[in-house]
């Protein structure tokens, strides 16, 4: 399993709320922001890149921006 710190990137924040983790990373190679999510309950992992003016709104509300992004990166178990 990697680690956000072995492939560059970095937490900028993370909540938890009833089984649902969403974190916000930066990769500061990249400049690139992505909002990882990981529901315990419902079983699904997902990561979406977003836009820096996106970024705090989608990590407050990321299956809002999981219908609107392209690309979905699963995350590593």
């Amino acid at each position: 399993m990697c680690t956000t710190a072995e492939i560059g990137m970095r937490e900028l924040d993370h909540r938890t709320n009833d089984g649902i983790d969403v974190t916000l990373l930066w990769n500061p190679q990249t400049s690139a922001l992505f909002v990882a999510v990981d529901d315990a309950r419902g079983g699904e992992s997902f990561t979406l890149e977003v836009d820096a003016a996106d970024a705090l709104d989608a990590f407050h509300h990321p299956y809002a921006y999981a219908d609107r992004s392209r690309v979905h990166y699963p995350i590593a178990a």
